[in-house]
């Protein structure tokens, strides 16, 4: 199984390399953020992408999120849904038999911090609840927080930046401790070039003078068959890469 995560910045702009990307890698479940695009406005080829089942969440030219299952992979339809906390259109679910896959783009966190602090705090109650409820949970997207220093190429370290916070760090922790692996970790624990976004200027993405900013976090039962989680920094012109999870 393939469970894949790609912030496009804009559907948009990027729906032909979508489409080629999709085609190439056929993700089982693919988890999109950053639309910036109202449902009526995604292009109807995308929309209704063929072989599988879509949900698009999104509001004007700001935030969006989107959730892609392949109707071949699962024995049952997906139950499409929000948690109570979705706003901003940032986190769509969908739960499959004794699993929920769910897409989630973080707010920044640089005009309201406060706001952002919030929103991870609810996640982290969201995961312990569905795992309480006896589920597994697989949980992609943008998390606007770099995990560790390794997770920041030693050019663009800063203690002081958002994303970087001790903060912020912390309640990434949290997160994990309720039943969460950061899988790309658990797989290349020592790559400290293993990064997935890059500021669009001075040739950094080129250089990968990156953060490690968007993730596939899986409950255990489901991490420990992960075999590959690579960054595709070559593929497409966001200023993130794709992250693809692949599962025995």
């Amino acid at each position: 199984m393939k469970i894949a995560t790609w912030n496009v910045n804009g559907i948009r702009a990027r729906q032909e390399q979508f489409r080629d990307w999709a085609a190439a890698e056929r993700p089982d479940v693919i988890c999109l953020q950053e639309l910036k695009a109202k449902p009526e406005q995604i292009p109807e080829a995308i929309c209704n992408l063929e072989g599988y089942s879509c949900y698009w969440h999104g509001a004007a030219a700001y935030s969006g999120v989107g959730l892609h299952i392949r109707t071949e992979s699962f024995r049952e339809p997906p139950k499409f849904t929000h948690p109570h906390f979705d706003n901003e259109t940032r986190i769509v679910q969908a739960e499959v038999g004794d699993t929920v896959y769910a897409s989630v783009y973080v707010p920044n966190g640089g005009k309201d911090f406060a706001a952002k602090i919030e929103f991870f705090s609810a996640l982290v109650a969201y995961a312990a609840a569905i795992h309480a409820g006896g589920r597994k949970l697989v949980l992609c997207g943008d998390m606007n927080i770099t995990r560790s220093e390794m997770d920041v190429h030693p050019k663009e370290r800063k203690a002081t930046s958002i994303g970087q916070l001790p903060e912020e760090r912390a309640l990434f922790e949290q997160l994990l401790a309720q039943g969460l692996v950061d899988v790309g970790r658990k797989l290349y624990p020592d790559d400290e070039n293993y990064f997935t976004w890059w500021a669009p200027w001075r040739n950094l993405r080129q250089r990968n003078i990156g953060w490690r900013l968007d993730y596939v976090l899986a409950s255990a039962p489901i991490a420990e068959r992960a075999v590959s989680c690579p960054s595709y920094r070559e593929t497409g012109t966001s200023d993130h890469a794709p992250v693809v999870a692949t599962f025995e």
